[in-house]
């Protein structure tokens, strides 16, 4: 009881530690995609809020999976590197009796990631399009950042704003190139703002400045001066809905069109808890340090190991969708290979410590 009371306590703390270290690589990496794209004007600030909640909830599932994984590979390495294996195996205590506190210890977190892979991530893939579709139908001027050239939507105007004052929709020295009538135009104001009229179309109004307009290349130009000059912003057109991806839809949809996409989506979002479950008894084996060999080999085998299973879970279900395999020859093929490997390697131990036990 003390034993597996240790243990889990040990598995929790390291399950922690490496939780919120792959957490923060995972948010790092997507911050600086997501800042990429709003420098670029394809998100807004307060979209790459939400467009990040919702891929961390996506990759929680395999977050969580390595974590498990990791977990119990490091803290029965330890146990090795420290030789409370030896004191284990020396009083006669067997290496399948650590399958059933791991088991304790990775049970909740299968359910989780069950629960993340079958409900929440598809809900969040979900949410993530609905907001990358209400960011694609914004106005042009919504995209304009101040001291950045900002093309419209169909490129037939590019703005430039030196500042913009909040709330009020002010701009200041504004720069607006067009091309109307095969005429290019060059519009140069001290300040503008934003205008809805009653009809509900949007206007940026120019005050106090110049307009230039002529042929390029050509010599001959005209220029205006005006107190007062409105354009009209075009809006976006709403789209309309796109046809929902497999990974935006949920599982009883899946269900309900087992169309060959979708079963290679099932197949991964019911593979995933599977998978989580074999490889946290999979690091039982795996944690075996040879001290002659060094101690980084068993680490080494492990994550080849986890690649290998991972690639071969992607592999299985690009196959599902092109319907080259069955689903179900996919989703227990894998599996049982994996099974197949984790029986060799208990076996294995299981022998070289009888081997020990009789020398």
């Amino acid at each position: 009881m003390i034993f597996r009371t240790a243990l889990l306590r040990e598995l929790v703390a390291v399950a922690a530690a490496t939780f919120f270290v792959l957490v923060g690589i995972v948010i790092t990496m997507l911050l600086v995609r997501l800042l990429g794209q709003a420098a670029a004007g394809s998100i807004t600030s307060s979209g790459m809020v939400a467009l990040l909640g919702f891929a961390l909830i996506n990759y929680l599932p395999v977050l969580l999976s390595l974590t498990l994984f990791i977990a119990v590979l490091m803290t029965l390495t330890r146990s090795y590197r420290d030789s409370e294996m030896i004191v284990w195996f020396s009083s006669g205590m067997s290496l399948t009796q650590w399958i059933r506190p791991v088991l304790l210890f990775a049970a909740p977190l299968v359910v989780v990631i069950a629960l993340l892979s079958m409900v929440l991530s598809p809900w969040a893939v979900s949410s993530s399009e609905e907001v990358r579709r209400q960011m694609d139908s914004r106005s042009d001027m919504t995209t304009i950042a101040p001291g950045v050239f900002r093309e419209s939507r169909h490129a037939e105007r590019v703005y430039f704003v030196e500042e913009v004052a909040g709330a009020e929709n002010l701009v200041a020295n504004v720069f607006v190139s067009s091309t109307q009538h095969g005429r290019q135009g060059v519009m140069v104001a001290a300040r503008g703002f934003q205008e809805t009229a009653e009809n509900g179309d949007r206007f940026l109004v120019l005050l106090n400045g110049h307009r230039y307009e002529g042929e390029p290349g050509s010599r001959e130009y005209k220029i205006y001066d005006f107190e007062r000059y409105a354009m009209r912003i075009e809006t976006a057109e709403s789209h309309a809905p796109r046809t929902p991806t497999p990974k935006s839809l949920s599982t009883l949809d899946l269900l309900r069109e087992p169309t060959p996409r979708n079963l290679a989506e099932l197949s991964w979002r019911l593979g995933l808890p599977a998978a989580t479950l074999i490889l946290s008894l999979l690091a039982i084996p795996l944690s075996f340090v040879n001290p002659r060999a060094g101690r980084s080999l068993n680490l080494i085998l492990a994550l080849l190991i986890y690649m290998v299973y991972s690639n071969l879970l992607s592999i299985t279900q690009a196959s599902i969708a092109q319907s080259r395999i069955s689903p179900v020859a996919g989703l227990l093929g894998v599996h049982a290979v994996m099974l197949l490997l984790l029986l060799a390697l208990f076996y294995r131990r299981l022998m070289v410590f009888s081997l020990f036990r009789r020398a």
